[in-house]
């Protein structure tokens, strides 16, 4: 294995390009630049209209490269799938907007991988308390009765891994 060199950027959700900083930073390392681009922008497309941290690690001699994608926070991906600006100032009794518990699920299943969770199960109930204190209903339903129905096996046909 050779030397490694690491580029830590923000990109636009399928959106990146050789624009600076990353086409300076990857045309150093005399690599693909267009290759690693559309890699970043296929891993990063799911989080289109939102900025994402992303990690390039490149072997300086093979040409290797490895990318690994952050995701944005819940209550970001919350608003996007909202469409709106901002959360709830006053949660409980202000709601700002309604998602389906798929959308939920979908939410959970982005940030499943850096949440400290062993299930989707507890993805969803994480995501879920991002939506009590963002003011966000979930099927028409206050935030914290859809918690209990989890927990009741409600919605197990949807937490199927």
């Amino acid at each position: 294995m050779g030397e490694k060199k690491t580029i830590d950027a923000l990109v636009e959700g399928g959106k990146a390009s050789p624009a600076p900083p990353l086409g300076p930073a990857l045309g150093q390392l005399k690599v693909n630049v267009k290759e690693i681009i559309d890699a970043i922008n296929e891993k990063t497309k799911a989080f289109a209209g939102m900025k994402v941290p992303i990690k390039v690690t490149v072997d300086v001699e093979t040409k290797e490269f490895s990318i690994e994608v952050g995701t944005p926070p819940t209550s970001q991906l919350i608003k996007n799938k909202l469409k709106i600006e901002k959360l709830s100032q006053q949660p409980g009794k202000d709601f700002v907007g309604n998602l389906s518990f798929q959308e939920v699920v979908d939410i959970a299943k982005m940030k499943k991988e850096g949440m400290l969770v062993n299930d989707l199960k507890a993805a969803v109930k994480n995501v879920i308390g991002t939506c009590v204190s963002a003011g966000v209903t979930i099927d028409g339903k206050d935030p914290k009765r859809v918690i209990k129905e989890v927990e009741e096996g409600k919605y197990d046909d949807y937490l199927k891994e």
